[in-house]
């Protein structure tokens, strides 16, 4: 069977002619304006804080939009919305919608949002906190016995706190041997894979972690098996299946008619745009249907207008108490990760989610999704007043990760720093 030319890095496992007339000068004044919005007042870069833009226009979008695409390689298809502007809402979308296709990349296409699934499931572990049905500090041994022992693993010194924020060492199972075969050399044959979340964890710890939590120290690295086991605490706290704890707390509450948790239905809701990578053999391969993703560190779907609506939810309080919020925002450095800094400089990581500076002074908070040929970038500032999503989906080979991200971080940077009119 045809193979991938690279595994996915975390699946789940984030840019006229002068003339001499008064007309043309007040043309190129505009053109600067909207070229060079980074301008700052002396008093902004007096603070050290770039000033707040005026706005942001479709046209704007549009050019980092493009500056997006060309970090994606240039052959791939992008789309972006922003919600909480004066006018309501600005967005955009370059690309088709299939290989051969004249036919738009629909603005209310459907993509699987990858590892930005952690915040939904973050949010509600942090709800289940909020109602004493468990507890942060609660270890991964007493949810779940002996399911994280042996090769030096100890559930006993995890808790469930050290798994929203990345803290527990474990092994990241996507980078298990077996699992990157799979998805380099035999993908279009598993295709349709339906390991089961406690395969997976079995998977996990049959390596040994990069590290142990220890008191009086915080240790950072990314592993997606940390989701597998607070979606597998949430489950024994309430219950309920995580899936099901999703859907009736996040996306029923909050009326996400295009979210969904399809587990391992393979297909996409419509409409949606199709997913190419290259096989090692050099041809294209369709990867749009496929169950890869179908745990709690992974198995979310939606829109851009859908994680718009979730991430300012979340920070506005009708999500989480504004205990849990706060506790959500607490953040931690980025130790023993050297891939992720990489691939994304800036930030510190929270329970679920990303915080990231803003040029324009603050934070905005987000977390990534990056699965097969699909990449979300959703972003929400502190207040949940504004919002942006964009979504890449490749048409041949994978993007460079930190030259995709630097083009969406700008775009992101663009779109929450103009000042609110």
């Amino acid at each position: 069977m045809r193979s991938l030319e690279a595994g996915t890095k975390r699946t789940t496992t984030k840019a006229g002619k002068k003339k001499a007339s008064a007309a043309a000068l007040a043309a190129a004044a505009l053109v600067a304006a909207v070229l060079l919005p980074e301008a700052a007042s002396a008093a902004s870069a007096a603070s050290g804080h770039r000033a707040a833009r005026a706005e942001y226009t479709r046209a704007e979008l549009r050019r980092d939009l493009a500056a997006v695409r060309k970090a994606g390689g240039g052959d791939v298809n992008v789309l972006a919305r922003v919600d909480g502007l004066p006018g309501g809402r600005v967005q955009a979308r370059l690309g088709t919608v299939s290989a051969g296709s004249h036919a738009p990349v629909p603005w209310a296409s459907h993509f699987r949002t990858a590892s930005t699934t952690k915040a939904f499931v973050a949010t509600v572990v942090l709800q289940l906190a909020a109602e004493k049905q468990l507890s942060l500090d609660d270890t991964v041994e007493h949810w779940l016995p002996g399911v994280v022992s042996g090769n030096g693993n100890d559930g006993s010194r995890i808790t469930v706190r050290d798994l929203l924020r990345q803290t527990s060492g474990l092994f990241d199972y996507m980078d298990d041997p077996d699992m990157q075969r799979k998805l380099r050399e035999h993908f279009d044959e598993n295709r349709y894979n339906g390991t089961s979340t406690h395969d997976l964890v079995v998977m996990a710890v049959a390596h040994k972690p990069l590290f142990v939590p220890e008191a009086g120290r915080t240790r950072w690295a990314y592993s997606n098996t940390n989701y597998l086991l607070a979606g597998m605490i949430a489950e024994k706290a309430s219950g309920t299946g995580w899936r099901e704890l999703v859907e009736h707390r996040i996306i029923a509450e909050l009326g996400l008619r295009q979210t969904s948790v399809p587990g391992l239905d393979p297909f996409l809701p419509t409409p949606y745009v199709s997913t190419y990578l290259t096989g090692t053999d050099g041809t294209r391969l369709d990867v749009t249907t496929n169950s890869y993703l179908h745990t709690a560190d992974s198995g979310v779907v939606s829109t851009t207008a859908d994680l718009n609506t979730f991430f300012r939810s979340l920070a506005d309080g009708r999500l989480l108490p504004a205990e849990q919020w706060r506790e959500m925002r607490e953040t931690v450095r980025r130790t023993d990760d050297p891939d992720d800094v990489a691939e994304l400089p800036e930030g510190t990581y929270g329970l679920g989610l990303r915080e990231i500076p803003l040029s324009c002074g603050g934070h905005y908070y987000m977390h990534e999704g990056d699965g097969f040929g699909t990449y979300t970038r959703p972003a929400v500032t502190s207040d949940g007043r504004r919002a942006v999503t964009i979504s890449v989906t490749t048409t041949s080979g994978m993007p460079d990760l930190p030259t995709l991200n630097r083009a969406t971080g700008t775009l992101i940077d663009h779109a929450l720093c103009a000042a609110n009119r």
